[in-house]
């Protein structure tokens, strides 16, 4: 099985309404968020505690009242820090697909300007306009499908007016970092059981290894080998929550060779060993 998968495909929401809510504390499995894209946007609406984010190769930030916005495409992920934490995940494309004018404009900031702004800070009018989205998703209350699409609507409206987009040659800057990881990405997401060593990872990319690492740390945080074993560890917590192979095995099954290794970099990223993850979490 394949866990974490960095290009998600699974649709959000339903047909008519293609976009989804997701709340997430330190109790979810999925609390820490490995570098991943999807062609949907996302909204990350942090509720307590902070988030540091990284969006293509901008690093961010985010505290209560903040709310990222990540586009089509881009590669995200990063370390809440006793947060709490809400998503919203939205096809733009199929919720103003029948308006001709709202497509055209959309289609016209993605192409000619660039991408929509990261970072609307708390208490700015895109945060508050934000913020209203995540109550109508949350509360369902009846007729919230027409407010949550027409505050999306609003939203684009003030985005525009307000010129909240970065200018296209920084965003293609980003695009062309951003396309290389992701095939380091994918070769992880794929190959994590495997050996996998920084001349690998640095060959995916088309770089040499020196400045490979000195990029992969700039968007990540970490160093290419680090971050193979963070996502490793990500797997087997998510493994020891839904699978009966015992502790070794799920070691050894996220490519860990020596267990006692494995032991001790769980308890250094979750905090607890990998024995009591599993209790916490049992279904």
């Amino acid at each position: 099985m394949r866990y974490l998968a960095y290009h998600e495909r699974m649709h959000r929401g339903t047909f008519d309404f293609p976009i989804e809510l997701y709340y997430v504390d330190a109790a979810h499995p999925r609390y820490e968020m490995p570098f991943h894209w999807h062609m949907e946007c996302e909204l990350i609406f942090v509720l307590q505690g902070s988030f540091s984010l990284s969006v293509d190769d901008e690093n961010i930030e985010a505290g209560p009242g903040d709310v990222v916005f990540v586009s089509s495409g881009q590669m995200h992920g990063g370390t809440p820090k006793n947060c709490v934490y809400e998503c919203i995940v939205f096809d733009m494309e199929r919720l103003f697909q029948n308006s001709l004018i709202s497509h055209q404009k959309i289609q016209e900031i993605m192409v000619r300007y660039g991408r929509i702004q990261t970072l609307f800070q708390a208490g700015t009018d895109g945060a508050c306009l934000l913020d209203r989205i995540f109550e109508c998703m949350e509360k369902e209350m009846p007729g919230y499908e027409f407010c949550t699409t027409g505050l999306l609507w609003q939203f684009i409206g003030l985005v525009i007016q307000h010129q909240l987009y970065q200018p296209a040659q920084e965003a293609l800057a980003r695009d062309s970092h951003s396309s290389k990881l992701k095939r380091v990405m994918q070769r992880i997401r794929w190959d994590y059981a495997k050996p996998l060593t920084l001349e690998m990872l640095a060959q995916e990319a088309g770089m040499n290894p020196h400045y490979f690492c000195r990029v992969f740390r700039q968007i990540t945080g970490r160093t290419p080998i680090d971050y193979l074993n963070y996502y490793r560890i990500e797997c087997a917590a998510e493994l020891l929550c839904s699978e009966e192979e015992s502790i070794t095995e799920v070691a050894l099954s996220c490519g860990f060779g020596d267990p006692g290794y494995f032991a001790r970099l769980f308890k250094r990223q979750k905090g607890v060993t990998a024995r009591q993850w599993r209790k916490d979490h049992a279904k």
